[in-house]
């Protein structure tokens, strides 16, 4: 069995990327688990890694800068789509996002670009609605302070 090819997808810019480098470190039916360098080089940060929570919709990620010191974590609402046949997993990014800084402080980004991509028929409003939905329950956990849980698997590695 060839081993699992990762897809990025977006909706604005419309791309989908093979992850080609992007190393698989765990994988199960709940999560896999990731290392990359950045695609394109840039100047805030270099490398990561991420976890694709597969049953909830998000992907957590964590920035580093080029020292090796954290950026911050970025969490993106995702939609997965599993190819069995081809061993193709395409995560396709939902806009909105979640960044968390190392001081705690938070920011909720690209809503606007979900109201854009409705205007402009790249989602549908089933898919604007699952997006939300997703986004409030990865809120509702940081804000209950539980991010610690989603963040734990890569603790648990060194990563």
């Amino acid at each position: 069995m060839e081993s699992l090819k990762l897809y990025r997808k977006r909706i604005i810019p419309q791309e989908c990327k093979f992850l080609k480098d992007d190393k698989i470190v765990r994988r199960d039916d709940e999560m896999i688990v990731t290392t990359w360098d950045t695609l394109n080089p840039k100047m805030e940060f270099s490398h990561g890694c991420s976890i694709y929570y597969l049953k909830q919709g998000i992907k957590v990620s964590k920035f580093y800068r080029h020292d090796n010191s954290l950026l911050y974590w970025y969490c993106d609402i995702v939609d997965y789509d599993f190819d069995e046949a081809n061993e193709t997993l395409t995560v396709t990014d939902l806009l909105a996002d979640v960044i968390i800084f190392p001081d705690g402080h938070m920011k909720v980004v690209d809503l606007d670009e979900m109201a854009d991509a409705l205007d402009e028929g790249l989602i549908t409003p089933a898919m604007l609605s699952e997006a939300l939905r997703r986004l409030n329950e990865l809120l509702t956990v940081i804000y209950r302070d539980k991010f610690e849980k989603l963040q734990s698997p890569l603790e648990q590695l060194g990563l």
